[in-house]
């Protein structure tokens, strides 16, 4: 039997307040209630801040690696993800809090009763209580994107033909299969991540947890969405929205990049070159290089 239940994997760039939170919160609201065997993992990369001294004077509870260079999400969650020798891990991120309703061992429940799920997330809510889509989300077909980044999905978030994309039709009270979600909060299955493999580097953020995700259907297993256990993500708090506007306008670039990256790898031999052409137009677009 494995001497650790749940592995915790937390990557951190200049985000010190925000880890912090994220850490105390995990304490008081999970660990220090749960009978799980949990290890909490931080690896830093290579931040400019205190983050590094911060955790080796306030958390000792926490294992630190750190990194000599900033590799992004991915490659930083990997160095970690080589290491686990527990049967399920969790990805969260320096930007999430928890709360009351954060008990990570009804995610835990979900696998063991479950075989065929290979991922489970929380629901995961806006600091206005809102649901984060990015959370809850469909296969981002052609399709999709273009019934979203048209309008048609706030048009009609009912309607499952227009709303793909995040998959609003659905009743977001009750448990349910999705797509994919989001790496800030993800439960899986070790097991699973043997047969599909680590996350895919060449995203250096964002994306790489909805290919991780489809690859995992593309396994044969479901992703699960669990409403009856919640986090708040004060998002981008370490990204888009971070105090430095030069963190923040490259992370903004890798946000559209990673649309175009992520078409390619899965659409580009599908679909005739004009799809990638209008794709990669309108990333542009919103991206404001056009």
């Amino acid at each position: 039997m494995p001497l650790t239940d749940l592995t915790i994997i937390i990557v951190s760039y200049n985000s010190q307040y925000w880890l912090k939170k994220t850490l105390v919160s995990l304490k008081k609201q999970y660990l220090s209630q749960t009978k799980k065997v949990v290890e909490v993992v931080v690896v830093d990369n290579q931040s400019q801040d205190e983050t590094v001294k911060i955790l080796n004077q306030q958390f000792r509870w926490v294992k630190v690696i750190e990194l000599e260079k900033n590799s992004g999400f991915a490659a930083g969650n990997n160095v970690a993800l080589r290491q686990v020798k527990s049967p399920y891990v969790m990805l969260l991120n320096s930007d999430v809090e928890l709360t009351e309703t954060s008990n990570f061992d009804h995610l835990i429940e979900t696998l063991e009763n479950a075989p065929k799920v290979a991922v489970v997330t929380p629901k995961v809510t806006l600091t206005n209580q809102e649901l984060d889509w990015a959370s809850h989300r469909g296969e981002p077909t052609p399709w999709a994107a273009l019934t979203y980044f048209s309008g048609l999905e706030r048009l009609f978030p009912q309607i499952s033909l227009f709303s793909s994309y995040h998959q609003s039709a659905k009743d977001l009270n009750q448990p349910h299969a999705i797509d994919a979600c989001s790496g800030a909060a993800m439960l899986v299955r070790s097991a699973a991540i043997k047969k599909v493999g680590l996350l895919d580097e060449i995203f250096f953020m964002y994306a790489e947890d909805l290919d991780w995700c489809k690859r995992f259907r593309d396994a044969g297993y479901t992703i699960w969405y669990q409403p009856d256990v919640t986090v708040i993500h004060h998002k981008n708090k370490s990204g888009i929205l971070s105090l430095s506007r030069q963190t923040a306008s490259k992370t903004k670039g890798y946000f559209y990049d990673t649309m175009l990256q992520y078409y390619d790898k899965h659409y580009r031999d599908v679909y005739p070159r004009w799809v990638r052409s209008i794709i990669k137009t309108t990333i542009l677009l919103k991206k404001g290089t056009l």
